[in-house]
């Protein structure tokens, strides 16, 4: 079985991408370059944490960012491994991110594109796909600014019970994003400590220093976007909780009305021999009548300790 695998060659730089990776995809790496069985075990295996390992012949770096599930409205992690040598880029994008599958087109289609990212060793291919898989994030980030102000609108206009479950779903992808993008000023920061290892010494600083840039600028709105998702979580249960307060007092109170007029037809209710307006012709109506004047003078005193 062939590999599944998509090549662009220039004369000093390759690039191989897989958007499936399985057991034909591992052989053929084991079998055309000497890369570490972990690091090819580690493209088998599910999504890892993002990390960066150096070796003599090349480097192994994984990265993860979000990818939007439309079905269930949720952001769920894309791992990208890499493979850096000193003439080719290997780039396992099993989840199919759009901005690898755009550029690795354009590269293959257009000759400008190949000869302005693949002039030889791998620092303009390289940046430019991380730089495309950042910008792909800001969106996802509008979006959920987008839901935290129509959130805020929701709850302010009286839909506070209506809006609970789509607070927890805004709250989850923020926390799934955090997950996602927590590690990568952590493996920027390290891959540019290699600058003088298949890359161009006096560009990667000028390059990558823009990627971990905007790494910060996206956690940064990620930790405004997770405080303000918080503290419309706090109010909406507390305009919950003052409801809640607000229907336990309007039925305290209509439980204490009803005790005096309960006590009396209790009263009147045990048919003794000397029981007053029992056998009276208005009987009824003067009981009933006592019964109003009972509750109307609770309303009164409820009104005057401003109880109601």
């Amino acid at each position: 079985m062939s590999p599944q695998m998509r090549k662009i060659k220039t004369a000093r730089l390759t690039w191989l991408d897989f958007e499936e990776f399985g057991i034909a995809e591992a052989d053929y790496l084991r079998e055309t370059y000497d890369f570490h069985p972990l690091d090819i075990e580690d493209c088998l295996s599910p999504s890892q944490r993002p990390k960066l390992d150096e070796y003599p012949n090349y480097i192994f770096m994984i990265l993860t960012f979000p990818i939007y599930n439309r079905e269930e409205r949720s952001i769920n992690s894309a791992e990208i491994n890499f493979f850096i040598g000193p003439e080719y880029l290997i780039t396992v994008n099993k989840r199919g991110l759009p901005p690898i599958s755009k550029l690795f087109e354009q590269c293959q289609l257009n000759d400008t594109s190949r000869e302005k990212f693949m002039d030889g060793n791998p620092t303009k291919l390289l940046y430019e796909i991380l730089n495309r898989l950042q910008e792909y994030c800001f969106p996802m980030l509008d979006h959920i600014s987008d839901d935290i102000d129509g959130l805020e609108k929701g709850i302010f206009r009286g839909r506070e019970r209506q809006v609970v479950r789509h607070i927890l779903s805004i709250r989850r992808n923020i926390v799934n994003f955090r997950k996602i993008m927590q590690a990568h000023r952590n493996v920027i920061r390290k891959l540019m400590t290699k600058n003088t290892k298949y890359f161009i010494p006096t560009s990667i600083d000028v390059y990558y220093a823009n990627i971990l840039e905007q790494t910060k600028d996206i956690w940064d709105i990620l930790n405004n976007q997770k405080e303000t998702i918080e503290a419309l979580h706090s109010t909406n249960e507390s305009l919950i909780y003052f409801q809640l307060n607000d229907i336990m007092r309007l039925l305290t109170i209509i439980s204490v009305l009803i005790v005096p007029a309960n006590l009396v037809a209790s009263l009147f209710g045990m048919n003794t021999p000397l029981m007053p307006l029992v056998r009276h012709p208005y009987g009824f109506w003067m009981i009933l009548g006592l019964m109003v004047i009972m509750i109307l003078t609770l309303l009164i005193v409820f009104r005057k300790k401003r109880w109601l």
